[in-house]
């Protein structure tokens, strides 16, 4: 039965044994159709075998597909959901620091691979005082240690005469002689003993006392020595002292010239006295070439900031140097020479150029040389006595020196000066101020009335040589007003 069932069995040995030439004719859809209907019966009764075949291959067809589109979508997926996190975190990362600016904070948002920004040391601002030294300046301390053994005090004692006093038994008309002490500054200018102060601290003119009769110098080492007044000279506010010593230490001398506005100085002197020996301050130059007048004096000053107080008279100005650009003359107060200051930071200083020129003719001549000199003493004529004497308004001239340019000119007393040189004046400071403007030798016009009548007479200037006080004093009136 088995052997006429295998005869029958498609699956016997024939189909077996050619069942590479099957596969092959089936893969290649070469065969006949009896081998066809037999293939369909094999498919029909061959059960499970065959019919899972057939569906594996057809179910691997259909996956395969499938599977490729749901590996492109997981990729495009993939891709959106990396972009969408990028783009989150760089909105989130740019408004933290747009909330860190507004809020004037500083970002802390830091890339990875970014290096650290290389931090700039900032340049120190400089103080006040750099700004205002000059570029070979040195340091103050240096500056004080060079200059103070340089620094003097001057103490000058003064005797004036008292017209009338008071006391219990009343009204005294007689005389009294009283003496009166003052102090002031000075710095040494040779090794030998030569010391410039102001004019004023030797020679008063508040009461009248004129030069003082004794004159003391006190040293930085506390050591007091006499001096001796050598010459002053009223106008520049300057005098020159002398001391019988040697090996002193000198200041250096600068030049004012080269000072400019805004520039820091050192002011060193004796405010109030002795107690206050060298006291140091400093400040800047507030202004250069300052007319200012002082007791009736135009006087051309340097301006600073820098303290100067009663008792600095005469003491030196220092630029950032250490040197000597001016001599300390006047602080501004209501009326410029009262110690009672109503205003601050207003002084004064004579510049050290001008003072260079006065100091050495004071020291070899005695006097201040090429000055002009008319030869007269004079009154003002004011407009009240204008009316009243029936005269014009001018300078009076109230005397006349023999063999002065004014006698040579044939200028008389009682003649009242109009008019220098094309300029009309009506003061004695203002006759003064226009005949400074020339120097001794040169020839002036002066248009005077003399009986009603306008004269114009011509003069050359002399050279005035100052008498000290004490000796001959020619060309000086009552009321301090004259033209010499």
């Amino acid at each position: 039965m088995s052997d006429n069932y295998n005869d029958r069995d498609p699956f016997g040995s024939d189909y077996r044994n050619n069942s590479d030439q099957y596969h092959t004719d089936y893969s290649s859809d070469h065969y006949d159709d009896n081998r066809q209907e037999e293939t369909n019966s094999l498919n029909y009764s061959g059960g499970s075998y065959t019919y899972t075949s057939e569906n594996s291959v057809k179910n691997k067809k259909t996956k395969k597909p499938f599977f490729v589109l749901k590996c492109i979508a997981g990729v495009i997926a993939l891709v959106i959901l990396g972009t969408g996190t990028v783009q989150v975190y760089k909105f989130l990362n740019e408004t933290r620091d747009e909330l860190a600016e507004y809020s004037g904070g500083p970002s802390k948002s830091v890339a990875k691979n970014s290096e650290p920004a290389e931090v700039k040391e900032e340049e120190p601002i400089p103080s006040l005082i750099e700004l205002a030294s000059r570029s070979d300046a040195k340091p103050l301390p240096d500056i004080v240690d060079s200059i103070m053994p340089s620094v003097v005090g001057v103490a000058s004692t003064f005797e004036f005469e008292q017209q009338q006093s008071f006391s219990m038994w009343g009204w005294n008309t007689m005389p009294q002689t009283q003496q009166l002490r003052g102090t002031g500054t000075g710095f040494i200018i040779s090794d030998d003993g030569y010391i410039v102060t102001n004019a004023h601290v030797v020679y008063d003119e508040e009461y009248n006392a004129g030069e003082a009769i004794e004159v003391s110098v006190l040293f930085s080492d506390e050591t007091e020595h006499e001096a001796t007044i050598i010459a002053y000279d009223p106008e520049t506010d300057i005098a020159v002292l002398k001391v019988d010593e040697t090996g002193l230490k000198p200041a250096v001398l600068g030049d004012s010239d080269e000072l400019r506005v805004g520039e820091l100085v050192i002011a060193v002197g004796n405010p109030l006295g002795f107690d206050l020996f060298g006291t140091v301050t400093s400040g800047i130059v507030s202004a250069l070439n300052r007319k200012i007048d002082i007791n009736e004096k135009k006087m051309n000053l340097i301006q600073t900031d820098a303290a100067i107080n009663s008792g600095n008279s005469g003491g030196p100005l220092l630029n950032s140097c250490g040197q000597v650009i001016g001599i300390n003359s006047a602080k501004m107060s209501s009326s410029y020479s009262s110690n009672y200051a109503s205003v601050e930071g207003l002084c004064f200083a004579i510049p050290m150029k001008e003072a260079k020129v006065i100091i050495d003719d004071l020291i070899n001549y005695r006097y201040v040389t090429g000055r002009p000199q008319i030869g007269i003493n004079t009154n003002d004529i004011s407009e009240a006595q204008s009316r009243y004497f029936d005269i014009p308004v001018g300078v009076l001239v109230r005397t006349v020196q023999a063999g002065s340019a004014a006698d040579i000119a044939g200028l008389e007393v009682g003649d009242v000066i109009i008019d220098i040189e094309g300029e009309p004046v009506t003061t004695a400071q203002e006759l003064n101020e226009v005949k400074n403007k020339y120097k001794a030798g040169d020839t002036i016009t002066l248009t005077i009335s003399r009986q009603g009548k306008d004269i114009k007479v011509k003069l050359t200037l002399q050279e005035r040589k100052y008498t000290r006080v004490g000796q001959a004093v020619p060309f000086e009136d009552d009321s301090k007003i004259s033209e010499n």
